[in-house]
């Protein structure tokens, strides 16, 4: 069975979609996903990045401390469904990543509501470093998220402006694991083009 490792911020719209590609995947493949926590404002932190994606950033780190938690103290199912509600809510319904929706996305996969509490734990900030540089490290510098792990071999992206949906999510599968075997392979990139596509 092929293996998915994925790391994911509630934040970050391509990692959405990424993840509801591997979710087809699934599907059509027999594979094994496990859900992981990463942190872009952990990521970026000590990086020279725009002001405004600096200050788009404030706050960010606390879903994030929300997910490790679940993370701690559930199974990995149950991470990846807690995902699918949050990402729901956030990219597909346009909710703001607030204290609030958080709670909310809890309760819609029947989480105990006091997780909320992990929102201003900042003991959590360790766990979560750990948890992100498991995912990030072996992928190497100036790469964001999606980060996956395809059978141990550890990629950024694919990046997708758009959900492959069947059997066309099987065949960009395929060619993924089938680029994983080569251990010199590493880079294939083209600018992104057109407006993203949650549907």
């Amino acid at each position: 069975m092929a293996t998915a490792d994925f790391w994911f911020d509630p934040l970050c719209p391509f990692a959405w979609i990424t993840s509801r590609w591997i979710r087809e995947v699934e599907q059509v493949r027999d594979i094994d996903v496990q859900w992981h926590v990463m942190s872009l404002a952990y990521l970026n932190k000590d990086k020279d990045i725009p002001d405004g994606y600096r200050e788009m950033l404030v706050g960010t780190e606390r879903p994030v401390r929300v997910a490790i938690k679940i993370a701690q103290d559930h199974d990995n199912a149950t991470l990846g469904e807690w995902y699918t509600a949050i990402g729901t809510r956030r990219h597909n319904n346009g909710e703001d990543l607030d204290r609030e929706m958080v709670a909310a996305s809890l309760a819609d996969v029947g989480l105990p509501a006091d997780l909320i509490e992990a929102w201003d734990d900042a003991s959590l900030d360790e766990a979560v470093a750990k948890s992100h540089h498991e995912g990030m490290d072996a992928v190497g510098d100036d790469v964001g998220t999606p980060t996956i792990h395809i059978n141990g071999s550890a990629f950024f992206g694919p990046v997708l402006s758009k959900i492959p949906r069947g059997e066309e999510a099987g065949e960009l599968w395929d060619g993924a694991v089938a680029l994983a075997k080569f251990p010199y392979f590493y880079e294939l990139k083209r600018s992104r083009t057109g407006d993203l596509d949650f549907s």
